[in-house]
């Protein structure tokens, strides 16, 4: 609960004006471009109020894993252009729909260039930290995300990301550590499914 209290006040922090200390989208780009994988364990807070943990895995471009901690334990995938959701109380296939209709696929993109024009619509922050909003600039409705960093050197501490519904997710990241060794297994969704279901 500490990491989600300070992640709160990170947030909090973000959200009030401010200019002259916030990190520059140059270097934020070049901070999100620095490494291809990296695990973080997590805190999420869902729309209704509930707070889930687990780990996160990400290896850039394009993919990314969310394993939930009991009692939820789901597991999210994003891989081969997907985005998969799998219920693990459920004997059904994953929810899927497209990564590139999804706000998380700004920051999974193999070269992250926040300074394209109209995809930043948000840039504060203060001597604490920095929050940027970004969107699709070819497809607002998609949704948008809301990243929080702080400085010195540049670290990704959390995002909120609200989609074309209006509800808000917001993941808050522990230490987060790159140039981890992943498998492509991880990420692979049509495995995932045929193991799962073949189980069962």
């Amino acid at each position: 609960m500490k990491r989600l209290a300070l992640g709160l006040a990170l947030w909090a922090a973000a959200a009030a004006p401010g200019l002259a200390d916030r990190i520059p989208l140059p270097a934020i780009s070049a901070y999100l471009n620095s490494f291809v994988t990296a695990e973080a364990d997590f805190t999420q807070v869902n729309p209704d109020g509930s707070i889930s943990t687990g780990r996160l895995s990400i290896n850039r471009p394009g993919r990314a894993r969310f394993e939930y901690n009991p009692p939820n334990e789901g597991l999210v995938i994003a891989g081969g252009g997907q985005v998969a959701i799998f219920d693990a109380k459920s004997n059904q296939p994953p929810e899927q729909y497209p990564l590139a209709k999804t706000p998380l696929n700004i920051i999974l993109e193999r070269n992250v260039n926040l300074s394209r024009a109209r995809m930043v619509v948000g840039h504060d922050g203060d001597a604490t930290s920095t929050r940027v909003i970004a969107q699709d600039p070819e497809h607002p409705e998609y949704g948008t995300i809301a990243l929080v960093f702080t400085g010195n050197p540049v670290e990704l501490r959390q995002w909120v990301i609200t989609d074309d519904t209006g509800q808000a997710t917001a993941v808050i990241l522990g230490e987060m550590r790159t140039g981890v060794s992943m498998s492509s297994r991880m990420f692979n969704i049509v495995q995932e499914t045929a193991e799962r279901m073949g189980g069962r």
